[in-house]
């Protein structure tokens, strides 16, 4: 009769512990998922996040709200996020810029490595090498050379320093072992006029932002800087495609999905299941492409070591071009 008793309580504790267990996985998510972007509305880290946002609110069974906090070095979303419950209702959109700024800044209020579980990448996008129409450079070789001749006398107009852009062009020159300026400006419509003025020979920028200049043939990019020639532009070399030195460059700007690091891993890989899904469908690919963006997802583990790569690289940029750190 105990031997009975026994097996009875036992089997109740197992199909109590297999239930309970069965339930809590079952409960994400179990109220409405947020994406913080670092980001103004309306741009294009916001516009992926809500295309992405939308397509897996279905899945999950919950809406996807986007709160925008934008703020230098994307401190204050990231502090946001870190902060919040790792339960995976809460997630950032982290970026090439976040890279940036754990290598800039000399001290945040989060550990960019260590405080986020990384979850997908979600799109990356290119930058390009822009100069004038119709002025002295027609290739990147043309640009090399003359480079090469003139130290000191090539002019390269970027954002402002610390961007990715900005460090794009550090990494370009002392890759390409040119003696170039490197100059910042504040935003991307001044080094357009300045280019197409005159003051600067060259741009280094996002390509999306150019391609209405480009259209308008009053710019000629020479390469884009990732590894792959862009979709946009299948005519347009990659940088590397010059050989040398630049054989190996390769630079892209990215942004994926990121959530509090003690998120349980089960959580993690439903989500990052979903963005990916999401991310495959092609209107989503069609919807970001309409931005310049390339849709691209990956595992956990590719968007932290992608993530950890960048951080490495745009630290030792910054110490090499001996920029003051924040």
């Amino acid at each position: 009769m105990g031997s009975a008793v026994h097996r009875r309580t036992l089997l109740a504790w197992l199909v109590a512990s297999f239930g309970g267990a069965s339930s809590a996985q079952a409960a994400f998510p179990s109220r409405p998922l947020r994406i913080v972007v670092p980001n103004a509305a309306g741009g294009a880290a916001d516009i992926t996040a809500r295309t992405v946002g939308q397509k897996i609110a279905g899945p999950l069974g919950q809406s996807v709200v986007i709160e925008n906090k934008p703020s230098a070095g994307g401190v204050v979303a990231g502090d946001v996020v870190a902060r919040a419950e790792p339960d995976g209702h809460t997630l950032l959109l982290v970026s090439s810029g976040t890279a940036v700024s754990a290598a800039l800044f000399q001290s945040l209020p989060f550990d960019t490595l260590k405080d986020f579980a990384p979850v997908s990448l979600l799109a990356t996008f290119d930058l390009a090498v822009v100069v004038k129409e119709g002025g002295r450079f027609r290739t990147l070789a043309d640009l090399l050379t003359y480079a090469r001749a003139h130290p000191g006398q090539l002019n390269i107009g970027t954002p402002q320093i610390g961007t990715t852009q900005n460090l794009a062009a550090e990494l370009f020159k002392v890759t390409a072992g040119i003696d170039a300026q490197v100059v910042p400006f504040n935003g991307t419509p001044p080094i357009i006029t300045a280019l197409r003025g005159g003051e600067i020979d060259v741009m280094i920028d996002i390509l999306g932002g150019l391609m209405p200049q480009i259209g308008a043939k009053a710019l000629r990019p020479l390469a884009v800087m990732g590894a792959q020639r862009a979709p946009q532009l299948p005519d347009v070399p990659t940088v590397r495609e010059s050989g040398g030195p630049l054989a190996g460059f390769n630079v892209t700007s990215w942004n994926g999905l990121a959530v509090p690091a003690k998120t349980p891993p089960a959580v993690v890989e439903r989500l990052s299941r979903e963005v990916q899904a999401a991310l495959a469908q092609p209107d989503v690919k069609k919807r970001l492409l309409e931005l310049n963006l390339n849709a691209q997802g990956s595992t956990p583990a590719q968007l932290g070591e992608h993530l950890a790569a960048d951080v490495r690289r745009w630290g030792d940029v910054i110490a090499k071009a001996k920029i003051a750190r924040q």
